[in-house]
């Protein structure tokens, strides 16, 4: 990259990070985004269908640099490349606890969302689509923990319901939801109530198995969204029609699945214990059989496309029709949109629906 391109590069990301801003210049309301359909343009070559796509997948990967800037700033590295928050040490100790070098990879994990989102709304842009901008619905509070941003969010990280039963369905030999199947949940707790993924104020801070209790969540939480990236991405190309946009979606892709496997290996060194505060309650993993197993982070061979064919080490799911519809209601079930907008809901479900709508050729 020349050293001009470069420095462009790290103004705008410095400039969406320390204001929130979601997209650069050139991009429309979210008010036009919701009234006007893709529209296919001859000369960019991009379907309604494609468009629709990318245009869903640019607004997830807006809403996960959103929740991965929050964790950036309180127990990441805040540098040139990912600027905003100071830090919290405390937060950032805690953290340590499931790997030394969680700092760097939360950063790199921010890093890389911000790239996702930029890079599809440029390329949306540069085919005379619509890209996609969420700014007016910065309005959730930020943490009032020492290091945090005092910004408008998109994203609620302190009242999350964490669905775990990704960590049972990467290591079961025998079932797969694209077959309609559901799996236990490995942290049954952090599937009830909801609780903080970062400290909401110092008050958090303490005691130290209540502060600890919040990394474990977080570490969870990091592998939850990830996994759902994993199986966007697959889910979706099934339905896109020019060989570029399925290249997109191929090169993308696996790296949300990198982040993946990064965090569930982590997640399994969150140490068991009880919250002395809420009473949550991490058990050991490695008390209860294989399908627990904290080891186990290579994708378990299971069925796929037919019970009659032997299994195979794969992505799941990754079934096709409604993937959109159902990773919207998978993060709305877990919190991350408490205190959005109607508005908001109707602008993401319009998205979802016409990137489910997409049909190869169309």
């Amino acid at each position: 990259m020349e050293a001009t391109e470069q420095s462009e590069h790290l103004s705008s990301r410095r400039s969406f990070l320390l204001t929130g801003a979601a997209v650069g210049a050139g991009t429309i309301g979210v008010g036009r985004l919701l009234s006007d359909p893709p529209v296919a343009h001859a000369s960019g070559g991009l379907t309604p269908g494609d468009a629709a796509i990318l245009q869903f997948l640019a607004a997830a990967e807006i809403l996960e640099t959103d929740a991965w800037q929050q964790y950036n700033e309180l127990g990441g590295i805040q540098d040139t490349e990912v600027p905003g928050g100071s830090g919290n040490p405390d937060y950032t100790d805690a953290l340590s606890v499931l790997d030394s070098d969680m700092a760097q990879y939360i950063h790199d994990n921010t890093d890389d969302e911000f790239t996702h989102f930029t890079f599809i709304n440029a390329y949306l842009k540069a085919h005379g689509v619509e890209t996609v901008n969420l700014d007016k619905f910065r309005t959730l509070p930020s943490s009032k923990a020492t290091g945090a941003q005092q910004i408008g969010r998109l994203t609620n990280l302190m009242q999350l319901t964490v669905d775990t039963s990704w960590w049972t369905r990467y290591r079961s030999d025998s079932k797969n939801p694209d077959f309609g199947d559901t799996l236990p949940q490995a942290v049954p707790d952090l599937a009830v109530g909801q609780h903080p993924a970062i400290p909401r104020s110092d008050a958090d801070l303490s005691p130290a198995d209540h502060l600890q209790a919040i990394a474990n969540t977080a570490g969870f939480h990091f592998a939850f969204i990830e996994q759902g990236g994993t199986s966007l991405y697959p889910s979706l190309a099934q339905r896109v029609t020019h060989t570029e946009v399925l290249r997109i979606l191929l090169s993308i892709g696996p790296t949300e699945t990198m982040h993946f496997q990064t965090w569930q290996d982590k997640a399994g060194n969150a140490p068991p214990l009880t919250d002395p505060t809420t009473g949550l309650t991490f058990p050991d993993l490695n008390a209860d059989g294989e399908l627990l197993q904290t080891n186990l982070i290579m994708p378990e061979p299971t069925i796929f496309l037919d019970r009659k064919f032997p299994i195979c080490s794969i992505i799941r799911p990754t079934q096709t029709d409604g993937a959109a519809m159902g990773a919207l209601k998978a993060l709305t079930a877990n919190g991350l949109f408490i205190g959005q907008s109607a508005e908001f809901f109707a602008v993401l479900t319009k998205l979802a629906q016409a990137a489910d709508a997409a049909r190869h050729g169309t």
